[in-house]
């Protein structure tokens, strides 16, 4: 039976440590970290998730704001909020909630971040510098599965990696960072083409499924003793739950259990990284922004 790798409890136990590290910068006569968040449209779940994130920071001692618009506001608009909130000294951190409406490209959005504020990760010069293993903001949730990786002190040198999914946010950032030096796992990147994709699941030592579908991940796709990390958070009907519907994961969990040496849960494991990652981001920003201002 696998070791259950509780991402609750470790993102709990990097919150704390973020707090720790903002009450001792505030202490030395620094200003708490500000981060702004943008959103604009009523999706329930990004205004949810959006709700989350403000929470974890005045949890943390950081400070931030939830700038929302109608999901009427033209792209020209919002690239002059981007613009406003790029040239303000006092804004160390700057979020978009993704998806945006139709009328404004998302890509023209991310490039007009200045990289230094961009915490999400998702800017190409901040993309780039997670290719070339640079420091940079790496996306949060590759960089919490990494962070849980590191906690359970599970090895990646010379580890066959499987990768199921190619999405910017997660499944190609997640490849560069386990080819880099001192992770050191041979990596292979599986999607909607791939041949063979059951076969070659089967032979990773450590699985990451990012790839958006329920229980897609069968325990014929788990090698006996590999990682199993499960990205995905999919709705499945439940009429017993009062909702309707369950989250459930991009593994079979049972039937992985019961070949993996260690696995994450749905709801559970990565999720609660990605906003402990992002507090992260948030505080370096900070400090860099800081340092420029000397």
């Amino acid at each position: 039976m696998a070791t259950l790798i509780d991402g609750k409890a470790t993102a709990q136990a990097v919150r704390a440590e973020v707090k720790e590290e903002v009450e001792k910068w505030t202490k030395e006569g620094n200003r708490a970290p500000y981060l702004a968040v943008v959103l604009i449209g009523d999706d329930p779940a990004s205004a949810s998730y959006v709700r989350g994130k403000a929470k974890a920071c005045t949890e943390a001692g950081t400070r931030s704001d939830t700038l929302t618009f109608d999901s009427s506001i033209s792209e020209t608009e919002t690239l002059e909020l981007i613009d406003r909130l790029n040239s303000d000294d006092d804004v160390d951190g700057i979020l978009v909630q993704l998806p945006l409406p139709d009328q404004i490209d998302d890509r023209k959005i991310i490039h007009a971040l200045a990289p230094k504020k961009d915490v999400d990760g998702f800017h190409p010069v901040n993309v780039g510098k997670v290719v070339i293993g640079e420091p940079g903001f790496p996306p949060a949730t590759p960089a919490g599965i990494m962070e849980l990786l590191r906690r359970y002190d599970i090895s990646t040198t010379g580890k066959r990696a499987v990768v199921l999914g190619r999405s910017n946010i997660v499944g190609k950032p997640m490849v560069n960072m386990l080819l880099q030096k001192g992770v050191d796992a041979t990596v292979t990147v599986c999607h909607s083409r791939t041949r063979d994709i059951d076969q070659i699941a089967a032979e990773a030592d450590l699985l990451i499924a990012a790839i958006g579908r329920a229980h897609f991940v069968t325990g014929d796709m788990v090698k006996e003793g590999a990682v199993v990390i499960d990205v995905g958070i999919n709705r499945v009907e439940d009429a017993t739950r009062p909702r309707g519907y369950r989250l459930v994961g991009d593994v079979d969990f049972e039937a992985a259990e019961r070949k993996a040496s260690y696995i994450t849960p749905v709801p559970g494991g990565v999720g609660p990284m990605t906003i402990a990652m992002l507090l992260k981001n948030t505080v370096r920003a900070a400090r860099m922004n800081a340092a420029s201002l000397v």
